[in-house]
């Protein structure tokens, strides 16, 4: 027989609690829905103003008839279409979750929201700054006139603000997942 250690029960003193006045029979306020987070008001927010300007970038891109003489443009209409499936699918959980009075503050639903966002933040910020240096370029050579240069402008900068957006966010969601 082998030699294995046994587990003791060793009694616990407690100590009794004697009735108090009502001031410590609460639980402690512990500080879950942060303005900014899923299924409260500022994150419905932020999901909106996520939402309407990746639609606006993505409807000036496809309504430009030469978006597709660049391969950052066509990134940035790829992106824009993922940041607007992205949010607006977000939006309608946070606007479902406060209509019920649900908290989203489930660890999967969590990490869920915290990998898309890095996800579409990145290629947001990634596809705007490539859009940014290609219609900077293109200002540069003097082809605005052919390029449709102030639509392109249009476009990158939703797609910023955009991006601007998504990145509390993620942020949030992050940080709630780090201190769970």
């Amino acid at each position: 027989m082998m030699n294995v250690s046994r587990p003791a029960v060793r009694p616990v003193i407690a100590v009794p609690v004697g009735p108090t006045d009502g001031a410590n029979d609460r639980p402690p306020v512990r500080m879950k829905d942060v303005q900014g987070m899923p299924g409260t008001t500022g994150g419905l927010i932020l999901r909106l103003s996520q939402f309407v300007p990746a639609l606006i970038s993505l409807s000036v891109m496809l309504t430009t008839p030469d978006f597709h003489s660049s391969t950052a443009f066509r990134v940035l209409v790829f992106a824009v279409s993922l940041q607007s499936l992205w949010s607006l699918s977000l939006l309608i959980i946070d606007a479902y979750a406060l209509l019920v009075g649900r908290s989203l503050g489930n660890h999967l639903v969590v990490k869920c929201f915290t990998v898309g966002d890095g996800m579409t933040c990145i290629l947001t910020f990634a596809s705007a700054s490539a859009s940014a240096g290609i219609t900077v370029l293109f200002n540069d050579l003097d082809k605005c006139d052919v390029k449709h240069c102030t639509r392109f402008e249009t476009a990158t900068a939703m797609a910023f603000i955009s991006w601007f957006a998504v990145s509390p966010s993620f942020f949030l969601n992050l940080w709630s997942l780090a201190t769970h």
